[in-house]
């Protein structure tokens, strides 16, 4: 639901540095309106016909609460208005944060301290809670008196977790070369060798003068190949773990709140 916000400034130089601090904060330009009533003739008086525009804009904000109407409108005419359309509950209050932080004034202490007889200001108008609505119709409610600053502290917190930084692969395949030996070899080669002879038979040639076989046999060196497998070296895969000391350093944020007695007037009126 959409909620307006309004902070009054008392110059436009305020005013422009909350602007500029709103669009870096994340709104955009055409959810903020800024309008200087220190420029503009505005009316004051009760009547809607001769009703400056500024005081129609509180009273479509405000309604009937013509109390309220009145002190938003004489304080817009002294200074100057910047108009935050805000997207629901969490961005009004973050916008009201902002302009507090940049220096709106609070209207209500503002309007006790200025003199509307004469125009001009009593003491310092001095003021740093921003006027904001939390509704869709009104800029501001009485009833939200109490108001909690959330403290809100970072606490770094560093774990560990392991990542892959690289390794080793082994990986075996077999490939073939050729080799050669030289081996001398024996061969056997048998020789007939026939002599024309002529002399007298001896006894020992009777002897052997039968039938019979002879048989020399030839032989010969071949080669002979084996294989044997032999280890020659051996290759392993291992780990070496190392520790080391490494420095982690970021920033953490946490809420700051300073705290401020208000002293009351002789009136027995609070002012800041």
């Amino acid at each position: 639901m959409a909620q307006t916000v309004v902070g009054i400034f008392k110059s436009a130089s305020e005013a422009q540095n909350a602007v500029d601090n709103l669009l870096s904060g994340g709104f955009s330009q055409g959810d903020i309106d800024v309008s200087s009533g220190q420029t503009s003739n505005y009316s004051t008086q009760d009547t809607t016909e001769n009703e400056s525009g500024i005081g129609r804009f509180f009273r479509n904000l405000f309604g009937d609460n013509d109390n309220e109407r009145e002190r938003y409108t004489r304080a817009a005419e002294r200074g100057t208005v910047v108009t935050v359309h805000a997207q629901g509950e969490d961005e009004a209050k973050r916008a009201s944060l902002l302009l507090d932080q940049y220096g709106a004034m609070d209207v209500n202490d503002d309007d006790n301290n200025y003199d509307y007889s004469t125009g001009t200001g009593r003491g310092n108008l001095e003021g740093t809670n921003s006027d904001y609505s939390t509704g869709t119709d009104r800029a501001y409610s009485n009833e939200d008196e109490n108001k909690t600053i959330p403290v809100i502290e970072e606490n770094l917190q560093v774990g560990k977790r392991e990542v892959q930084t690289g390794g080793v692969r082994l990986r075996s395949r077999i490939i073939e070369k050729p080799v050669e030996e030289n081996l001398r070899l024996r061969e056997e080669h048998v020789r007939v060798e026939r002599n024309t002879v002529d002399r007298p038979a001896t006894e020992a040639d009777f002897n052997d003068f039968k039938e019979g076989n002879i048989e020399v046999t030839e032989h010969a060196e071949v080669p002979v190949v084996s294989k044997e497998a032999r280890v020659v070296e051996e290759v392993s895969l291992g780990k070496e773990v190392e520790h080391r000391e490494e420095t982690v350093r970021d920033s953490v944020r946490k809420t700051e709140v300073d705290v401020k007695d208000i002293e009351a007037d002789t009136k027995g009126r609070k002012r800041k």
